[in-house]
């Protein structure tokens, strides 16, 4: 597992793959955190996270538009995948994170609504990765 510091020197380098114009106003630029976020929907609580969000955009606000990763919460979703597996894990939060940033941008809700299938179908006992069966530590990004 990469340590935070290689993780962030990853970030940095895929953040520099994206064109300059999806950082139009991304004013809180890509924050990289320590922390393991539970997914306030796992079915096991709050306490017991089998569910995890690796990423999440925020818009709005006193902080304005923003990307947090989370750390931990790749730690413990892809702890055991080589360093060049996890970059292409990272790259696509990156990405789909960027994705719901246009998307506010563009007033559209795609993204969203997906998001929202993979919950329901969570919930309902599917992973939300591709259809599977859920397995232990499915993931979830925002």
């Amino acid at each position: 597992m990469m340590t935070i510091d290689e993780m962030q020197d990853v970030l940095d380098e895929l953040a520099e793959e994206l064109p300059e114009v999806f950082y139009k106003e991304l004013n809180g630029g890509i924050v990289l955190l320590p922390d393991a976020k539970g997914s306030e929907y796992s079915r096991k609580g709050a306490s017991v996270s089998d569910l995890y969000t690796l990423g999440e955009y925020h818009h709005g606000g006193a902080m304005g538009n923003y990307i947090k990763i989370y750390y931990g919460s790749f730690e413990r979703v892809f702890g055991y995948l080589s360093d060049e597996d996890m970059k292409k894990e990272l790259r696509h939060t990156l990405r789909h994170e960027f994705r719901h940033h246009i998307e506010t941008l563009a007033g559209d809700k795609g993204l969203i609504r997906e998001d929202e299938m993979f919950i329901r179908n969570y919930l309902d006992g599917a992973s939300p990765v591709r259809g599977r069966r859920s397995g232990p530590l499915p993931r979830l990004r925002r």
